[in-house]
């Protein structure tokens, strides 16, 4: 069994995902419902860091304006739940992905005919210009004021089933972060497999040469595009699930810095992992909190608490990237690293004595 898990990457990245959707579980019914909205919103900033790292890490295409797909992806839900009060939660998250998808492949069309800094200054642009369509279309899209979106009703089948083992009822709190971290899971397992698959070497060969991979065959357009396509796509879903979360969206909850802390968020877990991603998406959830309850508990007023957090985000993400450019990730293997080279050396030693064949034999 232990063998199989080694050998087949899908068996152990479902292993993974099952042993992830229980431990969420645990967690999730151990925890109030302001814990359980943390916790929701983690999972809408993982997913949409895990994507933005496979296009960023993997691919090697710099985008500062994924703000603008999670923003499409919101107004998407919100605009189908009021259209569509009775729609199923599923189909309305699959309609926001979809549409996202699609605005991305066009966008990813056009990116694909730029390098380098061209990409990071026309995501940029679109980061700006997209939450300034809600304002200009008012009256379809809510203007500043935004649109409320209707909280989820929690399925007969699942309060049912949450009552008979914990004898509470399930509140929509929980549900949407079983819901977000559902999506995360599925959408992780899906982004490993394709990130240690035929398409994630091919993202890897366009990233570190792209002369050396166009000779190899690939197509260099197309392999943009899939990336692009497959990190909007994430977004989308992010921003569905963030508006479930937060119940309102408005052009004020996705600013330029949302694109620029998610770029923040994988560099400082690390470049090209999910497991970074997760991390990093954790630090733009808690560490906010952390930081103003210390200011406040230093003596700071509300205002200066608050302000405090952007500054110690910035010197965080400063002394990661320069005592490791890999991230916090790159930290924990390297020590992971450190701690089993001992061992390996001193088999080596062992196996370099003196006599150590004969006794084997």
């Amino acid at each position: 069994m232990l063998r199989t898990l080694k050998t087949s990457v899908l068996l152990r990245h479902l292993t993974l995902a099952l042993l992830g959707l229980v431990a969420i579980v645990v967690v999730v019914e151990s925890v109030s419902d302001y814990r359980s909205v943390q916790l929701a919103s983690m999972a809408y900033l993982a997913i949409a860091a895990g994507g933005l790292t496979m296009l960023t890490g993997l691919n090697g295409q710099l985008s500062l304006g994924h703000g603008a797909f999670l923003a499409i992806g919101a107004y998407t839900t919100a605009v189908v739940l009021q259209k569509f009060s009775d729609a199923p939660i599923l189909v309305v998250l699959l309609v926001a992905t979809v549409v996202t998808t699609m605005i991305g492949a066009v966008v990813g069309v056009a990116a694909a005919r730029l390098h380098g800094p061209y990409v990071a200054g026309a995501t940029l642009a679109l980061a700006i210009g997209v939450p300034g369509l809600a304002i200009y279309f008012d009256e379809f899209l809510g203007g500043e004021q935004g649109l409320n979106v209707r909280a989820p009703a929690v399925p007969d089948w699942l309060g049912d089933l949450a009552f008979f083992l914990t004898g509470n009822e399930m509140s929509v709190s929980k549900y949407v972060a079983y819901l977000g971290w559902c999506c995360l899971i599925v959408v992780f397992v899906l982004l490993a497999n394709l990130s240690a698959g035929r398409v994630g070497r091919r993202w890897r060969a366009v990233r570190d040469d792209e002369i050396a991979a166009s000779l190899a065959g690939i197509n260099l357009g197309r392999t943009r595009i899939q990336s692009f396509v497959v990190s909007t796509a994430c977004a989308g879903l992010a921003g569905a699930i963030m508006a479930l979360s937060v119940r309102i969206t408005a052009p004020s909850g996705f600013p330029l810095t949302l694109s620029l802390v998610l770029l923040s968020a994988i560099v400082l877990g690390g470049l090209g992992s999910l497991v970074g991603a997760l991390v990093g998406a954790a630090l733009l959830t808690y560490l906010p909190p952390a930081v103003t309850d210390l200011g406040s508990g230093i003596g700071l007023s509300d205002i200066q608490a608050a302000e405090l957090t952007p500054l110690i985000y910035g010197l965080t993400t400063i002394a990661v990237i320069l005592a490791a450019p890999s991230g916090l990730v790159g930290i924990a293997g390297a020590l992971l690293r450190r701690r089993s080279r001992p061992r390996d050396d001193q088999a080596q030693i062992r196996n370099d004595q003196p006599g150590s064949k004969e006794i084997r034999q």
